[in-house]
């Protein structure tokens, strides 16, 4: 392995995690943009822009960008989220320079007005279906409450409001300020040619506009309370219960994902063994989330709707219990078995790893191997985890149940 990187003079980086073993490439830009980059005006703006980078370029139509990627043989998509939208392809190695050159066209999409009225349309339908599943639903609630006014409580989807008011010239002057070239970083993991992918930059790329996006980093203010929606449809009643986690560049984070392991990994944690293995909940578990300068401790929850109160309850005791007394010497080398494990397991595609690459540069701009996050979860003592629950307590924050309940009583 052999970590690389080279910035053209347009700002736009160049980094990759060269593996000569591998048997497949995988290529991916990563915009520096997400839902927390919005206002409310234009909430929903970032995924929207997503979506119609595939609707056509000045040279190619919808139908030639989904055709030339599958002529390649290339596994494509693009995905947004809080802080950034990012476009990749995973293909034979001698395809590199295709997929480089294809994914660059349509990061300078076309925008043209009868696309985005027709697509509007799609982002509305997807909106009104996350609405009507109870899971997601919960998800962008709870934390619209949890966060409040700060710009991570805004849902990736936007509102059906936001969305529907957006014009075409909003989106226009959004990407404008947004997908500068000192804002994207090209990335590549597993076969990659660097050399070839540094001219491949530069051909495809080295024209773009430098502009670079500033983000306005602030603090959130999280809440803490407990609502209750009610979904009359529904068969199962559902929780999300968000706590105040470790950020992207806080040492705790590596602890914190230990701990969720510890506390509600899907197999032998604390919740599986009190919820899921008597059958009293189809699911029960925590992770942890990082973003610039916040972070999250998610606990998810489903159930019969009659159990719901019993099981926020247990919930709570368990993390209290943990609050009190800690964790055990055997916990933790089983939760770092198996976040190493994941470590590892991930890390054999390069797709995976291209995630991972991006990510950290995207996040924090550096580079981090399998062993470097090998060896740091495996440093991780007892203390460390014990300092997590004490700075970072899963047992307050903010709570949404969403199901055919209409009153639900919170846990004491």
């Amino acid at each position: 392995m052999e970590f690389r990187r080279h910035t053209l003079p347009n700002g736009l980086e160049v980094v990759a995690e060269c593996n000569p073993a591998a048997y497949s490439t995988a290529v991916g830009f990563f915009v520096k943009t997400g839902s927390r980059d919005e206002s409310d005006q234009i909430a929903g703006v970032s995924h929207f822009l997503e979506h119609m980078a595939f609707k056509g370029t000045a040279k190619r139509t919808a139908d030639d960008v989904n055709r030339h990627f599958d002529e390649m043989g290339a596994h494509y998509n693009a995905f947004t989220n809080e802080e950034a939208t990012v476009y990749y392809a995973a293909v034979l190695p001698e395809k590199q320079e295709a997929a480089v050159e294809l994914l660059s066209d349509i990061l300078r999409p076309a925008l043209r007005r009868d696309d985005f009225d027709t697509e509007k349309q799609v982002i509305l339908e997807e909106i009104h279906m996350y609405e009507d599943q109870p899971p997601f639903g919960a998800d962008d609630k709870c934390k619209a409450a949890y966060y409040g006014p700060h710009p991570l409580g805004r849902s990736v989807l936007g509102t059906a409001e936001s969305i529907s008011r957006l014009s075409v010239e909003a989106m226009r002057e959004y990407f404008q300020s947004r997908y500068g070239a000192a804002n994207i970083a090209l990335v590549g993991a597993g076969q990659i040619d660097f050399a070839t992918l540094v001219d491949s930059a530069q051909r495809f790329c080295g024209h773009w506009e430098p502009a670079r996006a500033q983000r306005i980093v602030e603090s959130p203010d999280p809440r803490q309370g407990f609502q209750v929606i009610h979904k009359p449809a529904a068969t199962q009643q559902y929780a999300v219960w968000m706590a105040a986690g470790p950020s992207a560049t806080d040492p705790d984070r590596y602890a914190a994902k230990v701990l969720a392991a510890i506390l509600g990994d899907d197999t032998g944690s604390r919740l599986f063994w009190e919820l899921v293995d008597p059958g009293l909940a189809e699911h029960a578990g925590l992770h942890h989330y990082e973003y610039d300068g916040a972070g999250l401790m998610v606990t998810t929850l489903s159930c019969e709707p009659e159990q719901v109160e019993g099981n926020l309850q247990r919930i709570l005791d368990v993390y209290r219990a943990a609050q009190r007394h800690g964790v055990t010497d055997g916990e933790l080398a089983q939760a770092k078995h198996k976040v190493g494990s994941r470590v590892v397991l991930a890390s054999e595609r390069p797709r995976n790893r291209l995630f991972t690459v991006g990510s950290d540069w995207v996040q924090r701009h550096t580079y981090r191997s399998v062993r470097d996050d090998l060896d740091a979860v495996a440093a991780i003592s007892l203390d460390e985890v014990d300092q997590v629950l004490q700075r970072w307590p899963p047992s307050h924050g903010m709570t949404v149940t969403i199901g055919p309940r209409d009153q639900v009583k919170p846990p004491a």
